[in-house]
């Protein structure tokens, strides 16, 4: 198998040639750094017939993976809304250098893809397939200093006096409609002070509400309008009990797991799907289909208007 965490215009070159040579393959998010390469990449996975993932690792949440099983049994009934925030703050100092991650040529969109491509495959799996899209976007420091990140998202205090042009989005905010019906309301954005990691969700239906954020990743919040007068409400569900989904792999109950899970959770799956012969998700299928969507997001910024997915 081939593990490809290389930034994202390296990722069609290496992932053609690992399905040509017979391997499988897991890659980064998002999956390519457009759709005509995201095209080619699944068109050489399903070639060769080998098994594929794109790491979209925050559906293998215990929590999100019950939310998943609470809306597939009709719980909170026929879905209304989806709302979603990825909110992160590391790139707000203007001294933060022009690392890979804010050159299109590079990385092809900024908070985009890097983290909004989240919130879309979250809702993909969750809610149902994109209809249409109105967005808008917004680069706030235009031009940055030289140099790279030294490790994680971090980056030490830069002193270069070339400046770099910023070529990517630093926000995105989008509307969309589901092809259920529902109404979805997005934000991504690297300037939000304060939030480090802030990427939740909020599902609305006709029968309740399911709430999640991944900072508090072990739990959800459930509403359903049939609990009694007085004690209707948000519950706060601990997803560790042996009923739920990968928990019982753990601890004994109220024992949390981390955010390394998710990813042992993922490997898992495509370890499996290797072992057994079928196909796991989210793969690049998968990884097509939201390279669509942003694609669709970046249109209809530079539009001003809906977009069909």
């Amino acid at each position: 198998m081939i593990d490809i965490v290389t930034p994202n215009h390296t990722h069609a070159e290496i992932a053609i040639a690992a399905a040509e040579a017979g391997k499988h393959i897991i890659t980064e998010k998002p999956l390519a750094l457009n759709v005509e390469e995201a095209e080619q990449m699944y068109d050489a996975v399903k070639k060769n017939n080998v098994t594929h993932m794109v790491c979209y690792s925050y559906r293998f949440t215990p929590a999100v993976q019950y939310a998943k099983q609470l809306i597939s049994e009709g719980r909170i009934g026929k879905v209304y809304h989806f709302r979603a925030n990825y909110l992160q703050d590391f790139i707000m100092d203007p001294q933060f250098p022009l690392v890979w991650r804010l050159k299109k040529e590079v990385s092809g969109s900024g908070a985009l893809g890097d983290i909004g491509a989240h919130s879309i495959d979250l809702a993909r799996f969750l809610i149902g397939e994109f209809k249409e899209i109105v967005s808008m976007k917004e680069t706030f420091i235009k031009e940055r200093p030289l140099g790279e990140m030294t490790g994680g998202l971090s980056a030490t205090s830069n002193t270069n006096s070339t400046l770099g042009k910023v070529t990517v989005d630093d926000a995105v905010a989008f509307l969309a409609r589901f092809q259920n019906g529902a109404l979805g309301t997005f934000e991504a954005t690297r300037f939000a002070g304060g939030n480090r990691n802030k990427n939740k969700f909020e599902i609305n239906g006709e029968k309740g509400s399911i709430r999640w954020d991944m900072e508090n990743m072990n739990n959800i919040e459930v509403y359903f309008s049939d609990d009694e007068p007085g004690l209707q409400g948000f519950r706060l569900i601990n997803c560790t009990e042996d009923i739920h989904p990968y928990a019982n792999a753990y601890w004994p109950a109220g024992h949390i797991i981390g955010y390394e899970h998710t990813f042992i959770h993922l490997i898992h799956e495509f370890l499996s799907g290797i072992a057994n012969k079928y196909q796991p998700s989210p793969n690049f299928e998968d990884g097509l289909i939201n390279q669509k969507i942003l694609k669709a997001i970046e249109q209809s910024s530079e539009s001003k208007k809906w977009v069909d997915v």
